[in-house]
């Protein structure tokens, strides 16, 4: 019979605890970059709208704008998860080095880190000992780097997904202004940008536990004050190449 005492969850939990992170860590990240996409490219086609009634450059200039982004977002998400893992493996060749020069320093500095989280030195030290007999690289690694050793973030894969959320959310605004009449097309845009928002920001509230009206009323009215600027700045700069 599987034990459910408070304080106690179920093995088959347990195991997938850290799965069920990196999953909510990614739908966050893929949210935060679909997000991105709507807001630029919504202020950048409003921007060219503002400025002239041809579809044709309104179209280039969106185009122009979700490969520009996509490949943006791609670049520094690869570069950046890249970086992590290279200082990932270089502490953990360390912790390697550590625990192979000095083993006795490593265990009193692994039950050091238990005592200063609450356990009384003797248990401390027991639970070091136990730790280190079963998985001494795993126990240091998680206690003092808060890294697991056998986990490494994947770049390619960080790059194809902020490049495929980011061109999802900005597929939404270039076809709201691409698709109504003439006199709609902003209003249109608009509206779809400030639901899209409303949904993306109602959703990345809800996976980090945060106030959704709150995270709600933010993102959208970031999305409106961007567009709103850029509708000014398109239609100045038409007005006076006209």
């Amino acid at each position: 019979m599987t034990d459910t005492s408070p304080g106690t969850a179920p093995e088959h939990l347990e195991a997938h605890d850290g799965s069920i992170a990196g999953r909510l860590n990614a739908l966050r990240a893929g949210v935060l970059g679909a997000n991105d996409g709507i807001v630029s490219t919504a202020g950048l086609v409003i921007g060219v709208a503002a400025a002239t009634t041809d579809r044709g450059a309104v179209f280039t200039a969106g185009m122009a704008g979700l490969a520009a982004g996509a490949m943006s977002m791609a670049v520094g998400e690869y570069v950046s998860v890249s970086t992590q893992r290279d200082t990932e493996k270089a502490l953990i060749a360390k912790e390697i080095r550590e625990l192979d020069e000095e083993p006795e320093a490593e265990l009193a500095e692994l039950a050091g880190i238990y005592a200063a989280k609450g356990l009384t030195p003797d248990l401390a030290r027991q639970v070091a000992e136990q730790l280190t007999a079963h998985d001494a690289l795993g126990a240091h690694a998680e206690a003092e780097l808060g890294i697991d050793p056998t986990q490494h973030a994947n770049p390619w894969q960080a790059a194809w997904a902020s490049m495929l959320a980011f061109t999802l959310g900005a597929l939404l605004p270039l076809l709201a202004i691409l698709l109504p009449p003439l006199p709609w097309r902003v209003p249109v845009t608009v509206a779809a940008v400030v639901l899209a928002l409303a949904a993306t920001g109602w959703v990345s509230a809800r996976l980090g536990d945060a106030d959704a009206r709150r995270a709600t009323v933010r993102v959208v009215a970031g999305g409106l004050l961007a567009m709103a600027v850029t509708y000014g700045i398109g239609a100045l700069v038409g007005t006076q190449l006209g």
